[in-house]
């Protein structure tokens, strides 16, 4: 959420700032609210103060006897606090009116971040490895002999409809050694804390990070009123909503393995074979909250631990910065790393790292305090580190056989059992 005192006192910046995400004239309709909710507070004060003159006075009058200034003053002390009454709640009102419209403005894209319409205009910053020649047309996941029988998607349409998936044998094995890869990578080398979280959640810690209001057709939300997580970023972020941390508890950096939840509003027709696009799947997603002087460092020390983990898998990938008509609704910057996949012949998304400002904290008033300063607003960030089912997508199709098998990268042996391959039969040896 925005500071409405920078609106207030920079309002062309801000404008300038919304321009660049398609949005004009952003900040008259913001100080138009904000000066008609401030005015009514101001006529309530004044009310008040008029009514305390009076309720002093009326004592004066009664004590000399002077019945008509007695009614007058007692008249306009009853008057005065129906006025405030009324005021207080037109400024309530004002009050939500701009709440709800700063929910529903996107954070402002750091200056550095490349203008654009949409992902074609992405600028490519990195690039690592080498796309695989094969002797062989590849094909796509689920078009592997030896994946076919551990990637059931019928048996979980009946289950649950489409964009589900069943994993079994050989393919569940390799999926459930990524997610714990990833896992034993980032608690025991990048210094991130593993927390296990629900998936379940309430309104505010979706208002938090910014999935509410606008995104709500995009997650399942329970006939309790709960909230299925998109991503547990929802739950590690929110785990210092409404806090006062101290300075030198900075940075929190945490980690988790959860499934996740989308309903994939608006996607329709998009992505519809195999298990790229999936209502339900898993990642390991990382948080930091830092201090603000720290954020720009460490969304470099963050995207570089999502490259490493498919560095030591051996997948070719490509770094982007997505530009602003790309850029996500609480990002002020945000790279994607894409993975090449041969059965599709192109990059494809496996992680976005994104800084977000304070943008986050103020929707959970999450701040730290730094000796006896005055307390201000963290600042957060979040990546994937990596999405479970893509890795796995990725390491089928760039280890394809001739036979239908499958080559499993060398760096994943310590998490496989001593495994290295999954046979035209879908067996692990």
């Amino acid at each position: 959420m925005h500071d409405i005192r920078m609106i207030r006192e920079t309002p062309d910046a801000f404008d300038a700032a919304m321009a660049r995400r398609g949005q004009s004239g952003v900040s008259e309709q913001v100080l138009a609210i904000d000066e008609a909710r401030r005015s009514k507070i101001t006529a309530a004060e004044a009310a008040l103060a008029e009514r305390n003159s009076a309720s002093k006075e009326v004592g004066a009058a009664k004590a000399k006897g002077d019945e008509a200034e007695f009614e007058r003053l007692r008249a306009l002390v009853g008057e005065k606090k129906s006025e405030i009454a009324r005021l207080e709640e037109e400024a309530k009102a004002e009050d939500l009116r701009l709440r709800d419209l700063l929910l529903g403005l996107e954070n402002l894209p750091y200056d550095d971040v490349p203008d654009g319409a949409d992902e074609d205009d992405n600028i490519e910053i990195h690039k690592w490895g080498d796309i695989p020649e094969f002797a062989f047309d590849p094909v796509e996941h689920f078009d592997i002999k030896g994946v076919a029988a551990g990637m059931d998607f019928e048996t979980a349409a009946k289950l649950s409809g489409s964009r589900f998936v069943l994993l079994k044998g050989a393919v569940a094995r390799v999926h459930r050694a990524l997610a714990q890869m990833m896992l034993d990578v980032h608690t025991t080398e990048n210094g991130l804390t593993e927390m296990i979280t629900p998936v379940l959640v309430r309104d505010d810690a979706m208002y938090g990070t910014n999935q509410l209001p606008k995104f709500a057709d995009d997650s399942y939300q329970t006939t309790e009123g709960m909230w299925l997580i998109p991503t547990s970023e929802v739950t590690l972020t929110n785990s210092v909503r409404e806090s006062i941390l101290d300075a030198d508890a900075l940075p929190l950096r945490m980690c988790a393995h959860t499934q996740c939840f989308r309903s994939e509003a608006g996607s329709a027709g998009k992505d519809t074979s195999g298990m790229l696009r999936q209502h339900q799947f898993e990642k390991v997603e990382m948080v930091s909250v830092v201090h603000p002087d720290k954020s720009e460092d460490e969304q470099q020390r963050m995207l570089r631990c999502a490259e490493d983990m498919l560095e030591r898998l051996g997948l070719a990938y490509r770094t982007v910065s997505l530009c602003t008509g790309d850029l996500g609704f609480g990002a002020r910057r945000t790279y994607d790393i894409e993975v090449w996949l041969p059965g599709q012949n192109t990059y494809r998304e496996i992680s976005s790292v994104s800084t977000c400002g304070d943008f986050q904290a103020r929707r959970m008033n999450a701040r730290f305090r730094d000796g006896d300063a005055k307390p201000q607003f963290v600042h957060t960030l979040n990546g994937s580190g990596l999405a479970v089912g893509r890795a796995l997508i990725a390491v089928l199709e760039n280890g394809q056989t001739a036979d239908g098998g499958v080559t499993l990268p060398q760096g994943l042996g310590s998490w496989m059992g001593g495994a290295t391959r999954i046979t035209p039969e879908g067996k692990l040896e």
